[in-house]
C-alpha cells in the first residue's frame, strides 16, 4: 500500500499533514474481518448518489429518543436481529449489483446504528469496496475519535453527516452523548476536503424550533465546502420495533410535523444559501 502526503489548506487551525490513500495495490494488506450487521438494503436511492446497496452495521453509542433502528443498539453477540458476517461476504453481496452502480453512478453506503462503532470492520469494508472500484459513502453521527474519522476519510468518497442539535445540553439529554466531538469532526472532514451532505432530523418539539434551526444553519454555514442539507422529517415507522424488542418508547406521544412546518424549515435553510432536500 502506498501513501502520499498532502498539505492542508493554510487556513486550517493547525498546520499539519494528512495521509491520503493513493491507491490500494496490495489486497493482502486488507484483513478479512468479521463483524455484525442487522440489515442490507438493495436498490437504495436515498443514501447517496445513484442506485446503492446500503449495509447497516450494528451498534451505536447514541440513544436518540427518536431512533427508528433501535435494534442497532442491542448487544452485538445476543440472540437478536444482529448477525455476524465476514467482510468478504458483504463484498460479494455488494458486487451483485455492479451493473446498476455503473449505470446510475451509484455505489455502497455503510450506515447503522453508527458504523464507526465497529471501526475495524468498517475500515476493512471500505478498503475492500474501494479496491473493487465502488463509490463509498458513510452515514454517520460523527461520534468517534478524530483519528478514526481521519482514517475512515481516506477511503470514503462521501459523508452523510448527522447534525441533530447545536445546544450541547439538549443534545446530551436527547441522545445520551455530548456533541463536542461531533461538531469538531465535521470541521475536520471539511478541512480534509471531503464531500459532506449534512442530514438534520426534524423532531417536533425537540429541535425544530426557529432558534435551534437558525443556530444549526449558522454553524454549518461557517464550514467551508458544505452546500447541501437533507432534512429528515420524523416518522413513526419504527414504533413496532420497540414493542417487539420490549424497549422503552420515549416518542409515543410525538407525531410527524405537517408539510407547512417542514417546508418552513426548508425555506429557513435555503435563506442561509443551502441547497435543501427533504428525505423520506
Amino acid at each position: 500500500m502506498q501513501f502520499v502526503e498532502k498539505k492542508e489548506n493554510k487556513k486550517c487551525r493547525k498546520h499539519h499533514y494528512v495521509l491520503t490513500l493513493k491507491y490500494l495495490s496490495d489486497i493482502s494488506d486488507i484483513r478479512k474481518m468479521e463483524g455484525y450487521i442487522f440489515d442490507i438494503k438493495k436498490f437504495a436511492v436515498h443514501d447517496g448518489p445513484g442506485i446503492r446497496t446500503t449495509v447497516f452495521l450494528s451498534g451505536c453509542p447514541l440513544s436518540c429518543f427518536w431512533c427508528h433502528n433501535p435494534e442497532s443498539r442491542l448487544p452485538l453477540d445476543a440472540d437478536n436481529s444482529n448477525r455476524m458476517v465476514t467482510s468478504e461476504e458483504i463484498l460479494e453481496e455488494i458486487r451483485k449489483d455492479t451493473a446498476l452502480y455503473d449505470e446510475s453512478e451509484g455505489g455502497v453506503t455503510f450506515s447503522g446504528g453508527e458504523p464507526l462503532f465497529q471501526f475495524d470492520f468498517l475500515f476493512d469494508l471500505l478498503k475492500l469496496s474501494k479496491k473493487a472500484g465502488f463509490h463509498t459513502t458513510v452515514d454517520t453521527s460523527g461520534y468517534a475519535s478524530s483519528e478514526k474519522i481521519e482514517t475512515i476519510a481516506s477511503v470514503t468518497d462521501l459523508f452523510l453527516y448527522d447534525i441533530k442539535i447545536l445546544n450541547s445540553e439538549k443534545h446530551k439529554e436527547f441522545t445520551g452523548v455530548d456533541n463536542k466531538m461531533i461538531l469538531s469532526n465535521i470541521k475536520k472532514l471539511a478541512e480534509l476536503g471531503k464531500e459532506i451532505i449534512v442530514r438534520i432530523p426534524l423532531i417536533p418539539g425537540y429541535n425544530d424550533g426557529d432558534d435551534d434551526l437558525k443556530e444549526t444553519a449558522g454553524f454549518i454555514k461557517k464550514i467551508k465546502g458544505i452546500s447541501h442539507i437533507d432534512l429528515l422529517p420524523y416518522h413513526r415507522l419504527g414504533i413496532s420495533k420497540y414493542k417487539k424488542l420490549d424497549l422503552e418508547l420515549k416518542m409515543k406521544d410525538i407525531w410527524p410535523s405537517d408539510k407547512e412546518k417542514i417546508y418552513k424549515a426548508k425555506n429557513l435553510f435555503e435563506d442561509f444559501g443551502f441547497k435543501v432536500g427533504i428525505g423520506s
